[in-house]
């Protein structure tokens, strides 16, 4: 599709300088009408103020669309992804990679809706991002053109960028300037959704440097969290949570509050180096308060309901699960196989589980259901009239025979 060929394109567009700029790249290099799309994400920040932006830069107030996704966002998002308890390479909660997939999602219904041939970002060409954006967009409509601004304009560096607002008479935020009109050097690049918060950029460079206390923004230090601590109840039902401390919560009033005890706690900080999927090593440090907990509880309440080898086989498909979240393949049929085998397992997955936040920390002190797998008759150290004990030896010796036969015949 050529440059003459996109009459429309749907833009992501938060209202910040990045994707200001990108907007009126797209009106002069494309000479295309822009439909600018921002959505809620529960990421702590105003997004009204998009639409005065979005209009003062020329466009149509019909092609405007500011929507709120934080109740589909976890419903259908984040809850899935719990369900699977996934993390990747051990630490990353997924925070980015699970708003990727509907933020895809929305970009091409406003561009079925509109009528429009292309789709734009602002992700840059070194990150994951772009990746996830994209796949998410071309397997949901494979008729539509991407535009990645990043990979295709000449404006590499804040310098460059600020000199193009200030050509185009665009608002520069005093945050990005200093009192001489200079550029700032920003230190970190961040991305915030209901479930996390992100940070990377210049100090987190170096591997070697600790982040700097400043920079965590949604979580108290552990060191000066509360002296006391304090126990919660999460209820749950087919694998979500449904509850907190005995009140029915929608999904995202349930994860924000989690969020806020989480912050009270000083519990979600993480600091990793983790491999992108294009290719490079990248250091980030993120606050997942909310999820933190909620990957403890859940775990808690399968470790009752679940049958062994259900788990176990569930465990095992974890990490491909993840991988394909983080890589941008949440619309991929493999995904979709996966999430069906692991809602397969959830549906008696429900109870409640009592945990006590405590300084960072997180840790089960209880957890009952009704449809628990666990008897006391049969694991119980006292005496009991369930279980004959000798029934262990043929169980054993069946299973040692292998063994047995490989160390007689290959001594």
């Amino acid at each position: 599709m050529s440059k003459k060929d996109i009459k429309k394109v749907v833009l992501a567009y938060s209202g910040g300088l990045d994707t200001s700029i990108i907007l009126k790249w797209l009106q002069d290099e494309y000479d295309a009408e822009v439909i600018t799309f921002t959505a809620d994400l529960g990421q702590g920040e105003e997004v009204e103020p998009a639409r005065a932006k979005a209009i003062a830069c020329g466009i149509k107030p019909e092609n405007v669309y500011i929507l709120d996704v934080k109740e589909e966002f976890v419903k259908d998002y984040v809850f899935p992804m719990f369900r699977a308890n996934a993390i990747y390479e051990g630490e990353y909660l997924l925070g980015t990679s699970i708003a990727r997939p509907l933020i895809a999602k929305k970009h091409v219904e406003i561009a079925n809706e509109k009528g429009a041939q292309a789709v734009s970002h602002g992700a840059t060409g070194k990150g994951n991002d772009q990746v996830r954006f994209e796949l998410g967009a071309l397997a949901l409509n494979p008729d539509l053109k991407v535009i990645a601004p990043w990979r295709e304009w000449e404006l590499n560096s804040r310098e460059s960028l600020l000199e193009y607002a200030k050509k185009h008479n665009i608002e520069i935020s005093q945050k990005h300037v200093d009192e001489n009109g200079n550029p700032k050097i920003s230190p970190y690049s961040m991305d915030a959704n209901l479930l996390h918060i992100s940070y990377e950029g210049l100090h987190l460079e170096n591997p070697a440097n600790e982040p700097e206390e400043t920079m965590w923004l949604w979580t108290t230090s552990p060191e000066k969290a509360p002296d006391c601590a304090e126990i919660i109840e999460i209820e749950y039902k087919n694998g979500d949570p449904i509850a907190l401390n005995g009140e029915k919560l929608s999904p995202a009033n349930l994860l924000e509050s989690l969020n806020k005890l989480g912050n009270k706690h000083g519990i979600g900080r993480v600091d990793i180096v983790e491999n992108r999927y294009v290719g490079m090593k990248a250091r980030g440090c993120y606050e997942t308060p909310g999820g933190t907990i909620m990957l403890k509880a859940h775990r808690a309440i399968e470790s009752l309901t679940l049958d062994r080898e259900a788990a176990h086989l569930k465990d095992e498909l974890m990490p491909r699960y993840a991988k394909l979240i983080y890589q941008g393949y949440w619309f991929s049929p493999e995904r979709e196989m996966l999430q069906a085998a692991i809602d397969a397992t959830q549906k008696n997955v429900e109870g409640k589980v009592r945990l006590k936040l405590y300084k960072g920390n997180v840790m089960v002190i209880g957890r009952e259901s009704s449809k628990s797998l666990y008897d006391d008759a049969y694991s119980t150290f006292e005496k009991d009239e369930v279980y004959n004990q000798k029934d262990a030896e043929g169980f054993i010796r069946l299973n040692a025979l292998r063994l047995v036969i490989a160390g007689k015949k290959q001594k």
